[in-house]
């Protein structure tokens, strides 16, 4: 509507609009249609020339100021529109007043605002855009507005400037005076470094850095330089200044695209306009600093957005004014540089040869230009730029071997020494990297000037500084104790550069005399940063002499000396991790010593490699990427400078026994608990062994005599936890068996199918299932087995018997898998080897701690004894005794065969019985019985037995030889009764037996008896062995005491429960009635004698072959055995009853006899015979009985007042069974035994002994029926019944009566018995005899007085009478008050 309007009546409501629309900018928030509105009606009161206008101008100015400086939201697009009307409003303005608009403006840039600072910029850029003809002479006023906002260090107003900046490149603004600080300002921005902008970005900005004021800058830059025509004869050469200086340094990218897109402009406008002239543009930079700057930053190419490529174009293109001749090389050889570049990337770029190829450029160029005044000049400028580069070591390093090159390539060496003075003495030498780059300087120096660098270190060494008798000293004053040795360690660093670098023709007259002389004398520092660099120039040093031409004529008098010095670094190094690359450097220095001549000696060279073995293999494990690539690279090169080192060793020994020597230093890292540990160690063999192979030059047939030994060294480890580990002993083995196969003659080339099997079963060796693992672990050992010599075999199962203690359980239980594969495919020739194997197995047993070890060494056994079972089984009984748990479990692995388990049995019944059971020693003391000790070699074979027999397994073997081994131990029971340990088992039992020990009694006796129950609960006699177990049978067989009744009790339990195999065993008995034992002569015949108590002699048609053979042993030298035969034969009247009457005179003829037996009164063959006819006496015929009855009333009359109350019972019974027998039909002779037996039976009634006394009760009923008195015997069996109670004076008196009224004539027959016992032992049967006397003389009638010797019987009373029992004196008075009768 405002353009509608007429002019005047416009004017006319201009005064009233205007102050409407800006008080409705206070109203409304959405403001677009009000900016839109008053930027229409500005427009038409300026196409009328409205002086109404002029008068809101300042409130119109500053609503819109104000409008401007409202934050742009991105996400409100009016917000946006309005700015953009808004700036259209100040575009009227301008054109219209802009006096009046930049009086408004220019002021409000010096506010410290940033809202008001950013919106008066962007009005400002806005108003130089639109109204550049007003704005035309207002450019210096616009200039040096800007001299505050230039110092601002806001983000936003710094990004507001540089669009400023970039308006007034466009419109001439920067040709002006003052010009070049909006220049240098955009090159600031551009060197700002982007972790400095901290400004988050705006929610519509979608790259943070495209918005960034570095980011802006630098486009700004580069269109100003490349779109701007008027800005070039600004820019150039005027940006050139910016290169050299530091501050500068992030902006040389675009200052270098700049630079060369404005020389490229101006070298198309001719070579006049390009070349630079420096006299006019005193502050460029020199063409010396140019080159110098753009070569070393080229040295970090992807720094500051790939500034290397920038700066190589860069100095491509100002090689005009550079140097004339540099032309033609720079245009081929810088596009070579930049492809090289394109190539890689920051990561995959190798520095070291990026910078070899930017020297060899320099090295080039120098020789191209080849004026030395040039040449020097640039090294100046090269030297001066040195502390440009103090926070940039990797640069300053370059630029070092930049002057070093440069140095090089001058003639004059007045200048050269100058300068390599210089920097000895300005070098920061507390800087690592400058200490390197300032060695690096030196060495390449001395590829051209060897004698002058040498002579300048020797000049500093021997200067002012260096007067301290420690060596070095102090630079300045102030400097500190560790400052001098970071000077001294750059020194040393420098002459290990020299070396390195010194023309090789001429390095070897200089080692010793001029390099190791001035290094040597600082071994003794405790620095590390020192240490480093002496480790570092040594192993320069060391490395030149190996490659010197030379090498091989040399004699390196400092070699041992140098090599104890690495070591002794070495080992000063902290064993568990790895912080410097100290060890890396000195195990370098030791290989390139160790080719050197002399060579070093045995014990050196083991200490060498225990040295760095011990230095490397015991690091912690190596980090992975993530925790830091400088230590994983670390890792790496320490670990093959390892290699390097042994391989270097190696190749000194290139033989068996050197490759040995190297694997035996390697082997306790071989068996190490840590994993980590022994991936390395397997991992450096494998490589030691490829490189013995590849090496390998056979020129004659010999043995490779350790191949068992390595081989059963790596084997195992094929199952090792660790996946690298079991691939690398693959690969172990797999080298051995190729150097074999190389020492049998076969050619380099050869491939064994055999062999090669073992690259296939790698991939079974990924899986961790235990069951595949294994299984490969097998296939292995056939593969093993199948190329090993002979000869090897032992050696190979040696070792891996040494790794069944391995406490790595996997490869424990893979060695014991390739040892029972071995000896399943080989074990037939290891005949020979048996007891060293069985040795060397049961010594690893009790050292291996894995449960699996056992049962695999037990199958082991098994599978050698199946092969060589004699042997194994002697070689078994010579372990030592008590057997260990190890042991015994070894002895029971060779019963789980039957087959086999019986000839192991045989061979031990064999060893058990062969030699003698005991040896009699001398006793100490006279009179004294020796003493018996047990033999080892019956002993351990006992001991054996049980072991085997203890495994259910043996069953059917102990049922095949059941017969012969009941009987050999049987025997082995008897004759070890009594028998005593050797005393140095005796110690051992002592001492008690340790928890490895098998628990068991050791005593000989006991433990024949345990293997004997072994024998019967083996063989299915459990019955037999648990009623031995009840009765106490074992126990009484263990005693010397008890042995017979244990036999006994045996053979009783065995007719019992296991009488069908008793026929055998009597077989294997048959022969025992002559061995030369007696014990065992006894044993057998109790045995013998107690199956004849049973029925089962019968039952089984034994009894015939039992008694003959118990007559064959009548006559034995053998009191015991004699008495034995007797008891057996009394047994057959328990046993077969029905079988005493047809061997009834055998029978009575052997125990008649036995009755005879010895001198002895008290024979105990004749105590068995009383009791053998005791209870055979009424199944015999009676008249095989009659024709010996009296011999024997006759024989037993004496036993009857035996001390021994055993022989008063068994005669006085036996007294009583003969009467019984006779029945009342007994002849007149034994009828006058009877009575004489009278006096003593009733006397013996008061024995002492109830046995005897009841004896004496069953002997008189029984002679009652034969003394034919019907009244005596009516009271015998009236008083005398067993269990009755007896009253002794009256029973006598009774009897007496009796007596003396059916045989009066027997009264003085009695009385002189009973003299006799006046003057028994036993005080009952003294008081009994006066007792009995007076009732004979009681009952006597006068006219039996002649009868009587009255003063003998006196006298013998009165004698009583003195006796001290009261009881006797007692009877002897009654009795004597009695004879009045008789006087």
């Amino acid at each position: 509507m405002s353009h509608l309007l007429p002019s005047e009546r416009l004017e006319e409501q201009l005064p009233k609009l205007l102050p409407g629309i800006l008080a409705l900018y206070k109203k409304h928030s959405e403001t677009f249609y009000l900016s839109k509105s008053l930027g229409q009606i500005l427009e038409a009161a300026v196409s009328v020339g409205s002086r109404t206008l002029e008068t809101q101008l300042d409130a119109l100015l500053a609503a819109l100021h104000s409008q401007i400086c409202v934050p742009v939201e991105s996400s409100s697009p009016l917000v946006m529109s309005n700015q953009k009307e808004v700036l259209r409003c100040f575009t009227v303005l301008a054109c219209s007043l802009p006096d009046r608009l930049l009086a408004f403006l220019l002021p409000r840039l010096d506010t410290s605002n940033e809202r008001t600072r950013v919106g008066t910029l962007q009005v400002v850029r806005h108003v130089i855009n639109s109204a550049a003809a007003q704005m035309e002479d207002k450019k210096p006023f616009i200039l040096s507005s800007m001299r505050l906002p230039l110092l601002d260090t806001n983000s936003k107003v710094k990004r507001a400037v540089v669009q400023v900046i970039s308006a007034m490149a466009h419109h001439g603004y920067l040709e002006q005076p003052g010009g070049e600080v909006m220049i240098e300002y955009i090159v600031q921005q551009c060197a700002l470094p982007p972790e400095q902008e901290p400004e988050k970005p705006g929610p519509s900005s979608k790259d943070p850095k495209a918005d960034s004021v570095r980011a802006v800058s630098v486009r700004t830059l580069y269109l100003v330089s490349t779109t701007v025509d008027r800005m070039s004869h600004v820019l150039w050469p005027y940006l050139l200044q910016f290169l050299t200086p530091v501050r500068f340094t992030g902006a040389l990218t675009p200052l270098c695209r700049s630079l060369v897109h404005l020389a490229q402009k101006r070298q198309e406008a001719g070579a006049d306009a390009f070349l630079i002239q420096y006299d006019a543009h005193a502050s460029l930079p020199s063409p010396y600093a140019v080159t110098a700057r753009l070569l070393v930053v080229s040295s970090s190419p992807y720094l500051g957005d790939g500034r290397g490529v920038a700066a190589l174009r860069l100095l491509s293109v100002l090689h005009p004014n550079i140097h004339p001749l540099l032309g033609q090389h720079w245009e081929t050889t810088v596009p070579l540089l930049l492809g090289y570049l394109d190539e890689h990337t920051e990561e995959t770029l190798p520095q070291e040869e990026w910078e070899e190829k930017l020297l060899m450029f320099l090295r080039d160029t120098l020789a191209i230009v080849s004026d030395n005044a040039w040449i020097c000049q640039l090294s100046l400028e090269l030297c001066r730029q040195l502390p440009c580069y103090d926070e940039t070591p990797q640069e300053k390093n370059f630029l070092y071997k930049c002057i070093g090159t440069t140095l090089g390539a001058a003639s004059s060496k007045e200048v050269v020494r100058k300068h390599l003075q210089e920097l000895l003495e300005t070098a920061r030498y507390q800087e690592e990297a400058e200490r390197e780059g300032l060695a690096c300087c030196f060495g390449i120096c001395a590829i051209s000037h060897l004698e002058d660098t040498l002579a300048q270190l020797e000049d500093f060494v021997r200067s002012e500084v260096f007067r301290k008798s420690i060596g070095i000293l102090n630079i300045f004053k102030d400097r500190s104790e560790n400052e001098v040795e970071k000077v001294k360690s750059a020194l040393i660093l420098c002459y290990g550069h020299v070396a390195a670098r010194a023309p090789q023709e001429l390095v070897l007259a200089k080692v010793e005399s001029d390099i190791l002389r001035n290094i040597c004398q600082h071994f003794n520092t405790k620095d590390p940063a020192l240490k480093l660099c002496l480790v570092q120039s040594v192993c320069m040093v060391s490395r030149a002499i190996c490659s010197s031409t030379q090498a091989g004529s040399f004699h390196f008098t400092q070699k041992a000396e140098l090599v104890a010095q690495m070591m002794e670094f070495i080992r000063a190094e902290p064993p568990d991790s790895l912080r410097t690359p100290i060890r890396k450097k000195a195990m370098l220095t030791c290989t390139y010593l160790v080719s050197v001549e002399p060579a070093l000696d045995e014990q050196a060279r083991a200490d060498v490699i225990r040295g760095c073995l011990h230095s490397v293999m015991a690091l912690l494990p190596e980090p992975e990427e993530k925790d830091g690539g400088c230590q994983k690279s670390l890792y790496l090169e320490t670990l093959h400078a390892l290699e390097g080192l042994l391989t270097s060793l190696l190749q000194r020994n290139m033989t068996p026994q050197g490759l040995q020597i190297m694997i035996e230093h390697l082997s306790p890292w071989i068996k190490s608990p840590r994993g980590h540990e022994r991936a390395r160690a397997l991992g450096l063999s494998a490589l030691l062994l490829r490189h013995f192979l590849e090496q390998l030059r056979v020129s004659a047939l010999v043995p490779f005599h350790n191949l068992g030994l390595l081989v059963g060294l790596f084997s195992p480890r094929c199952a090792d936890l660790w996946p690298a580990t079991r691939q690398e002993a693959v690969d172990c083995v797999y080298s051995l068996l190729y150097l074999q196969l190389g020492y049998e003659g076969f050619s380099r080339d050869y491939r064994d199918d055999v062999a090669e099997r073992l690259l296939s079963l790698k991939d079974g060796l990924v899986h961790p299932d235990p069951t595949i693992l294994f299984h490969t672990c097998h296939s292995i050992g056939q593969i093993i087995a199948k190329r090993l010599p002979p000869d090897q075999l032992i050696s190979l199962l040696l070792t891996m018997f040494e790794a069944l203690g391995d406490p790595e359980k996997n490869c424990s239980r893979a060695a014991t898998v390739m040892i029972n594969c071995l000896l399943q495919e080989r074990g037939g020739v290891l005949q020979e080897k048996v007891p060293e194997i069985v040795s060397v197995l049961r010594s690893k047993l009790q050292e291996a701690q894995g449960e699996h070890v056992l049962p695999a060494a037990q199958h082991s056994m098994y599978l050698l004894a199946t092969q060589h079972c004699a042997a194994v089984v002697s070689s078994l009984l010579g372990s030592p005794l008590p057997l260990d748990s190890h042991t015994s479990m070894l002895w029971r692995a060779l019963a789980v065969e039957p087959r086999l388990a019986a000839q192991v049995l045989g061979l031990l019944l064999e060893k058990m019985s062969r030699d003698v059971p005991f040896k009699e020693s001398r006793a100490f003391l006279l009179g004294r019985t020796p003493d018996r000790v047990a033999t080892l070699l019956p002993l351990s074979a006992t001991c054996a037995l049980f072991e085997v027999l203890s495994t259910p397994a043996a069953g059917p073997a102990v049922l095949e030889l059941y017969p012969q081994l009941f009987v050999a131990l049987l025997l082995r029971v008897s004759c070890t009764v009594g028998v005593q340990l050797p005393r140095n088992l005796q110690a051992q039992e002592r001492r008690g037996a340790s928890p490895a020990l098998a628990a068991r009694n050791l005593e000989p006796c006991s433990s024949a008896v345990d293997t004997l129950r072994a024998v019967l609960l083996r063989s299915g006699s459990e019955d037999v062995a648990q009623r031995m177990d009840l009765e106490g049978g074992w126990e009484l067989l263990r005693t010397s005491a008890g042995h017979e009744e244990g036999a006994t009790r045996l053979a009783r339990a065995m007719a019992e429960h296991a009488g069908p195999r008793l026929p055998l065993v009597l077989k294997a008995l048959a022969c025992t009635h002559s061995s030369a034992y007696e014990n065992q002569r006894v044993t057998t015949t109790a045995f013998l004698a107690e199956l004849l108590n049973s029925n089962v002699a019968n039952d089984l048609m034994l009894l015939d072959s039992l008694l003959e053979s118990l007559v064959a042993r009548q006559k034995d030298t053998c009191t015991s055995v004699r008495r034995l035969v007797l008891r057996g034969l009394a047994n057959l009247a328990s046993g077969c009853p029905d079988k005493v009457r047809a061997h009834g005179p055998q029978l009575l003829t052997a125990m008649i006899g036995g009755l005879d037996d010895g001198d002895s009164p008290h024979s105990p063959v004749a105590l068995e015979a009383m009791l053998g006819l005791a209870r055979l006496v009424h199944l015999v015929e009676a008249w095989d009985l009659r024709s010996g009855l009296l011999h024997v009333a006759i024989r037993i009359r004496p036993f009857f007042d035996s001390e021994k109350m055993e022989f008063r019972t068994a005669s006085i019974r036996l007294f009583g069974h003969l009467n019984q027998v006779c029945h009342g039909d007994c002849e007149d002779v034994f009828l006058d035994q009877v009575v004489g037996g009278l006096a003593p039976l009733l006397l013996h009634l008061q024995d002492p002994q109830a046995a005897v006394a009841s004896a004496c009760r069953f002997a008189l009923r029984m002679c009652g029926p034969n003394l034919a008195c019907e009244d005596l015997s009516a009271a015998f069996q009236k008083h005398l019944q067993e269990g009755r109670a007896l009253h002794f004076g009256e029973f006598l008196n009774t009897t007496c009566k009796h007596l003396m009224h059916h045989f009066p004539d027997l009264l003085g027959r009695l009385l002189t018995t009973c003299l006799f016992y006046f003057k028994s032992s036993w005080e009952d049967v003294r008081a009994a005899a006066p007792l009995f006397t007076g009732f004979l003389v009681l009952h006597a009638e006068p006219r039996q007085q002649p009868q009587v010797d009255l003063d003998q019987l006196i006298s013998a009373l009165q004698i009583l009478l003195k006796d001290p029992a009261p009881e006797v004196r007692t009877r002897a008075a009654e009795a004597l008050g009695r004879l009045v009768k008789l006087a």
